[in-house]
């Protein structure tokens, strides 16, 4: 009995038409484009700013490191406009009256500090990573104890190369 209501009803009903496929193929197309869409805007702009936050934190990590030894330092040597003029070199006398020398240099992108002790062995370690070499980009100027550092790191590839740059004027305190 069941099955004789249900073949009466669906007796006409042969499927969709042709013009109903397509409605539903394009309605489901225009909303898949749309999601895909957004998804690659999120992760452009995700990639951008992990790529800023990594530029930032690098540039932060040379100016401090930097900024910590100039305080200390009784003697700078080097500072014409690093890196191009050649490395970066701070010497002071300890309570100890041990001779501290830290020497400062960039090779390809990476910040090195070399610290030795009464000329011992010195031991480098790299203080940040995708800094900028270019002399307009990076460099420092020592002009009456103070010390201008100005330093950029550059994170990402072709159009998407995200430069950030720190400064910080920094006075010695060679009377510890």
């Amino acid at each position: 009995m069941i099955y004789q209501r249900l073949r009466l009803f669906s007796r006409d009903q042969r499927g969709f038409t042709i013009l109903e496929m397509l409605v539903s193929v394009t309605l489901t197309a225009m909303l898949s484009l749309g999601a895909s869409m957004a998804s690659a805007q999120v992760l452009n702009e995700t990639a951008r700013n992990t790529d800023y936050t990594t530029a930032s934190r690098q540039a932060m990590n040379a100016i401090y490191w930097i900024s910590q030894d100039a305080q200390m330092a009784q003697v700078t040597l080097g500072t014409d406009v690093f890196p191009d003029a050649g490395d970066l070199v701070f010497s002071w006398t300890t309570w100890e009256n041990e001779v501290d020398t830290v020497v400062y240099s960039i090779t390809g992108s990476e910040l090195r500090r070399s610290y030795s002790v009464n000329g011992g062995e010195p031991v480098e370690i790299v203080v940040a990573g995708y800094i900028n070499p270019d002399p307009g980009l990076t460099g420092c100027v020592m002009d009456d104890g103070r010390l201008s550092l100005k330093v950029t790191a550059s994170v990402g590839e072709g159009d998407t190369v995200v430069n950030v740059t720190r400064t910080r004027d920094t006075i010695s305190r060679p009377n510890l």
